[in-house]
């Protein structure tokens, strides 16, 4: 005799009760973890700013607004002003993303439209490895190596832009090898790697049937670039550049050592010696009295706010493209 065995289905309540009992704990879990990990960050960047801003109340007390609106920093006098080097941070952020942006973009479209796989892992190894070479390696490679070298480019652009407008107010007389020009090479070498590699990741997201139609259509490769992979990638890529104009903004040592240490330079001169605020706080540090220390801090503190105006301006840019996506679709 053969027994048949019946099974009957699961009751349908009883199964999504099972899966809500096992999987609602994880999620709840899960989500708390997630809640608990974002009101730490926010609470450590509002104990950074309470910090910094207690403690330069000194300085800010005693200067007021000319903190910010006078370019004379002369410690012995009790003057502070850091006019000058919120200039020379802008500018040798702006340089650097000018130069950097372009041959980053380039690069990410290589390594992701173009090159073979072979070489497409090769390039990929070399641009993460540059990523974690220390700032103190590119300071110290720009003021032994570039700094002395580039002399003589920079005297025959200064000879040759003489008198020409705009030109020969960027590339001016008396060429220093230590300028903001060499802080802003230096630091586009340094974030190059950082924007190729967010570029290439936001790339890589592009459904591959956008391109295929593209291509299907009778569009050339750049054709395809340009009408499928670009607009799909446009928000990643300004938030990519806006982390490397922060990382930028925020170097320190690397900048301190090829821009010449100037104080009370604002200029257009790509190639005259200026400073930034990341430069100066590191310089000195050491020998600062109390009064000294609270502008010291206080010019940190601006630091943390543009970096902090750059990230929320980077934020509402791809909020803003990617709105303007969907709505597209």
């Amino acid at each position: 005799m053969t027994a048949t065995l019946h099974s009957s289905p699961p009751d349908r309540s009883t199964l999504a009760h099972d899966l809500e009992g096992s999987g609602g704990t994880a999620d709840r879990t899960f989500k708390g973890l997630s809640y608990a990990a974002g009101l730490v960050v926010l609470l450590v960047l509002g104990l950074i700013a309470y910090t910094m801003m207690s403690r330069s109340t000194q300085a800010l007390g005693h200067m007021g607004v000319k903190f910010f609106t006078s370019r004379v920093w002369n410690p012995p006098a009790k003057d502070y002003g850091i006019l000058s080097y919120i200039w020379g941070t802008v500018y040798t952020a702006f340089v650097a993303l000018l130069l950097s942006v372009p041959i980053s973009l380039g690069i990410a479209l290589f390594i992701t439209q173009v090159a073979p796989v072979w070489l497409r892992h090769v390039m990929t190894y070399v641009i993460d490895l540059l990523a974690v070479v220390p700032s103190v390696v590119f300071g110290l490679w720009g003021i032994l190596v570039l700094a002395e070298h580039i002399k003589g480019l920079y005297g025959w652009l200064s000879r040759t832009f003489h008198g020409v407008p705009v030109l020969g107010s960027l590339f001016g007389s008396n060429p220093q090898g230590r300028s903001f020009f060499t802080a802003g090479i230096i630091l586009a070498v340094m974030i190059t790697p950082i924007v190729v590699s967010l570029s290439r990741s936001v790339i890589e997201t592009t459904p591959a049937f956008e391109k295929e139609a593209a291509l299907a259509l009778g569009a050339t490769r750049w054709e395809m670039i340009r009408g499928a992979v670009l607009p799909h990638s446009k928000g990643g890529l300004v938030g990519a550049v806006m982390l490397g104009l922060g990382r930028a903004m925020g170097e320190t040592i690397a900048v301190a050592l090829v821009i010449g240490s100037a104080t009370g330079a604002i200029t257009f001169n790509l190639l005259a010696s200026g400073n930034s605020m990341p430069a100066v706080i590191t310089a000195e540090w050491g020998e600062a009295d109390s009064l000294k220390k609270s502008a010291l801090i206080a010019m940190a503190m601006t630091l943390f706010v543009m970096t902090i105006v750059v990230n929320v301006a980077a934020t509402a840019i791809v909020n803003r493209s990617m709105k303007k996506t969907r709505g597209g679709q």
